[in-house]
Order: structure tokens, then sequence, then C-alpha cells
């Protein structure tokens, strides 16, 4: 069927349209927030919110001079970190067992449990490591954390090891490979694309993670997400110092989206496919 001239102008500009609403909807806060830690915390405030200021670096130098931000940085990232790497070294390979196996159930459990809230977990985590006084150190809060990143890791592995052949896995197999040199030496090159993408939103969830960090965290392990925290007082929150914090947490992420984008986009669309 031929579209007339006027029907694809159409199409085309209401595709415009939601393209732009999405934009509009999508961005908008984030520049909000990145304009506010420009701004004092009046001007944040204020109403109705002013399109023109005069920006201040301010928000950022009392970021830095009222806690150790980069020790709180670094504790996010020892806690992201720790957690992605736990969360695919048992992730990846129960995502190939389930797929070769096919298996749901172990895949439909982890999902259950991931969906169950946070706080179904963190009362008796926090009785138990309270026990053993082991509150506030980072294996804990690492382990814990791997409860997000292990689900994430295997749901997004499984479509990837879905769409592989299984005759180049029987191949190896009968070629002698062992199991472990299968998943290693034959289906993880396969399916890299699919593993930076893993990796990439297992970090993001665990860095952007709050409820377990705030009771589960010490004095020397405390993240950027409850650190930042500090600038919410009784009746009196400094809006600006707290906005210019969230662009900071919210920017290591970003950044390894940007420098991966191509790969991210690329392993999304692999997996979609199933051959």
């Amino acid at each position: 069927m031929v579209k007339s001239p006027f029907r694809a102008r159409l199409l085309s500009a209401l595709d415009g349209a939601q393209l732009a609403i999405a934009c509009v909807v999508l961005l908008a806060p984030i520049l909000w927030m990145v304009a506010a830690g420009f701004k004092s915390s009046a001007a944040v405030t204020a109403y109705p919110p002013r399109l023109l200021f005069h920006p201040t670096t301010a928000n950022y130098a009392a970021l830095f001079a009222r806690m150790p931000f980069l020790d709180y940085a670094w504790n996010s990232l020892v806690i992201a970190g720790g957690a992605s790497v736990i969360g695919l070294a048992l992730g990846v390979p129960a995502a190939f067992a389930v797929s070769w196996n096919r298996m749901a159930w172990p895949a439909v459990a982890m999902l259950a449990a991931r969906m169950a809230p946070g706080a179904l977990f963190l009362l008796p985590w926090f009785v138990m490591f309270s026990a053993i006084h082991a509150v506030g150190s980072f294996w804990v809060l690492i382990l814990t954390h791997a409860v997000i990143t292990l689900p994430l890791a295997l749901w997004i592995m499984l479509p990837f090891f879905d769409a592989l052949p299984r005759s180049v896995i029987e191949a190896a197999l009968i070629d002698g490979c062992s199991d472990a040199g299968v998943l290693t030496r034959v289906a993880l090159p396969l399916v890299a694309p699919g593993l930076a993408v893993a990796a990439i939103l297992c970090f993001v969830f665990a860095w952007n993670y709050f409820l377990f960090a705030l009771v589960l965290s010490g004095f020397s392990t405390t993240p950027l997400v409850v650190a930042a925290f500090n600038f919410v007082g009784e009746g009196v929150t400094d809006w600006g110092a707290l906005m210019a914090a969230a662009t900071l947490i919210g920017l290591p992420p970003v950044l390894l989206a940007f420098f991966v984008q191509r790969r991210l986009v690329g392993g999304l669309a692999a997996g979609a496919v199933k051959e």
C-alpha cells in the first residue's frame, strides 16, 4: 500500500512530536538538576523557577569542604565494582546452564526474589550481620548488593546464550572441551556484547542503590548515595549542594555508558534476536 505524501508527512510529524515529548520528559529533570547545582539554595526553591541566574561554584566548593567526597566515591566504586564482579561471576555461568538445559525455574525463582522489596531482606541481614559484628564492613555491602546484580546478570545474559547455535557447543564438547572450557573459550567470546551490557547495568544499579547502604554501611564505608543526604537537615536542606552532589553521583554511570554506547546498543540489539 502506497502512502500519500500528506499521510507520510503527518506520520513523520507525529513521530517527531513523540520524540520531542520523550526527550523533554527524560532530559528536563536532569537539566534542572545540573542547573540547580550552580544556583544558591534560595534560587533553587524560588517560585516561579528562574531560568536566568548567575551561576556559582559555591555548591561544589561546599561539597568538597564539608565531606571527604573522594573517600565516599572510592567506597561507592568498591561496593559497586565488587557486587558487579560477584554478580557476573555467578550470574553468567548460571545463565549458560539455564539456557543449555532449558530450565526455566531457576531464572523465575531468582526473578521472584529480585522483585521482593529490599526491606524484606534488610532486617534479617541487619540482625545476622550485627550478631557477628560485621555491619559496616565492605564485604557485607558487596554481598548484599550482589543480590541486585546477580539476577540482573542472569536475565540479561539468557537471551544471548539462547541465541547461540547449539551445534557450536556440541562440537566443542565432542572435541573434548570441558564444561568450563565451553563457557570460557567458546560461549563467552561469542556473547561479548551481552557481557558488556550486563557489566554496565550491574555497575549502574549497584552504584545507585540506596537502601542497603543506608542501614549496613559504617563511617568508613559510606558510599556517595548515602553521604549526599548529609545536606538534608531537619527542617533545612541545602538544595544547591544536594543537587551538586547528585550531579557528581550520576556522572560516572553516564560517562561509562557514553564511552561504551556503541557496544551497549549493539549488545542490546543482538540480545533481542534469537536464531
